[in-house]
């Protein structure tokens, strides 16, 4: 490479590179002006590392939350510029206040069917996460994930999206199977790895995959399904599609590289696909200010790329449907992706493998200002008069008696370690489109 003798002149100048701010030894030679004074900081240096703002035996303390009050965030036109709504990042979107009564702009044009099927949708989820978390500690199963707490942000966004739109999940997003209609048993045997699965025993239980229900592969590398949800929507409009993406991503998964990568092309080539940030307060043990989240709220992050964002209540089912709905027309209209961050609290542990009681208070939970999903969209539609708390009950020992139904029905093929598993010669499938005549031959030699 060559420069010119300008730009070497300002390439090299220490003023530029730092070495003015190098402390110099001075030294006096005959002739010479001195090398002025050593340079030193005042303060000796030191590192900020993020802490929650309580740990275990300590008082559950959220005074520092930006929460808005419901209603109270406006809702900008679809086709606002980014720069126009950069508040938005800071602020919160709420619909259902205290009292379950919606409010404001956000408040969205939906039915009482829909919500009654949203809330059917939150329970079933919580009552197999339920029953799947006690399977798992009778040793029917190697691993389980719950999302309780967070059953709001999968389900009324798939109610909020097109069935046709494709979905790029993490393993917290059991609604969004369950709300498009993907058989419950086809989810337990894959959990149980037994003869049923439907992946044949290549996937970890809980890392689902629904091609059928247009909802993508879970991966356990984290943040590749941001660039996964970009690139396909990128196809999408490259080949003058109507389908949209989403794709879910976790706080700390946001500081992953993929994570930028997959806003940068979203930016630049206005992919139609809605980016969400599940923001539930620990990513495994870390808490979320480690990915930054103390610095800005991570919608934030939006505003460097030229992106709109939006910073929304994850246990407000309404917000989070009208969220969806605005950045799915956006997306829809050509004007490119939406950032979303879901503001949730994960109220059981990381895994089965994981203790919260370790670096969290137990009291946290029952103190999370933003409440319970579940109840407070049956508390809205108990206000509308739309449910009863018998409506309810009945629901609830409907949904019981299904899970069970289902479980008996997958544990009679087989569990972990109990009944047949998947035959070894599925690892000869699906290998490529055609089967190959050396993996016929392989498949033979094998016994297969």
């Amino acid at each position: 490479m060559h420069f010119s003798r300008s730009l070497k002149v300002r390439f090299f100048n220490k003023s530029l590179i730092g070495l003015d701010r190098m402390p110099i030894k001075e030294k006096r030679v005959k002739g010479s002006v001195s090398a002025g004074p050593q340079r030193r900081n005042s303060l000796p240096l030191r590192l900020k590392v993020p802490e929650p703002p309580a740990r275990p035996g300590e008082s559950p303390n959220f005074e520092n939350l930006i929460l808005s009050d419901a209603g109270a965030v406006r809702r900008p036109d679809t086709d606002s510029q980014p720069n126009d709504m950069q508040e938005l990042c800071y602020s919160l979107v709420r619909v259902i206040d205290d009292d379950g009564v919606a409010q404001g702009p956000w408040a969205p044009n939906i039915s009482p069917d829909v919500l009654r099927t949203g809330l059917r949708a939150m329970m079933l989820t919580r009552a197999y996460d339920d029953r799947m978390a006690r399977a798992q500690r009778h040793g029917k199963t190697t691993f389980y994930m719950k999302c309780t707490g967070e059953e709001a942000i999968a389900v009324a966004q798939a109610l909020a999206l097109d069935p046709e739109d494709m979905c790029f999940p993490t393993y917290r997003q059991q609604g969004l199977y369950i709300t498009r209609n993907y058989p419950l048993l086809d989810m337990m045997n894959q959990v149980y790895s037994n003869e049923g699965d439907p992946l044949k025993g290549r996937q970890m239980p809980i890392m689902y995959s629904a091609r059928d229900h247009n909802i993508f592969s879970i991966a356990g590398n984290l943040a590749v399904q941001f660039m996964h949800a970009v690139g396909w929507a990128m196809g999408s409009a490259l080949s003058g599609d109507t389908k949209i993406a989403a794709g879910w991503i976790g706080d700390g998964s946001s500081a992953e590289g993929d994570f930028h990568s997959a806003l940068t092309f979203a930016a630049v080539y206005h992919a139609p696909v809605i980016l969400n940030i599940v923001n539930n307060q620990w990513a495994i043990s870390t808490y979320q200010g480690i990915a930054g989240g103390d610095e800005a709220p991570f919608a934030a992050r939006g505003i460097g790329y030229g992106l709109p964002a939006l910073r929304v209540d994850g246990n407000d089912f309404l917000a989070v449907y009208s969220a969806t709905q605005w950045a799915a027309e956006r997306a829809r209209s050509n004007l490119g992706a939406t950032l979303i961050e879901l503001f949730t609290y994960r109220a059981e542990s990381h895994s089965s493998s994981d203790d919260p009681s370790k670096y969290r208070p137990n009291e946290e939970v029952s103190v999370w200002p933003l409440g319970d999903p579940i109840e407070r969209l049956k508390t809205h539609l108990m206000k509308i008069g739309e449910w009863t708390e018998a409506d309810h009950e009945k629901l609830h020992a409907e949904l019981a008696v299904e899970v069970r139904d289902t479980q008996r029905k997958a544990e009679s093929i087989g569990t972990h370690g109990t009944g047949n598993g998947p035959s070894p010669k599925h690892m000869f499938d699906d290998v490529y489109k055609e089967f190959d005549w050396r993996l016929h031959r392989q498949r033979q030699e094998a016994g297969f």
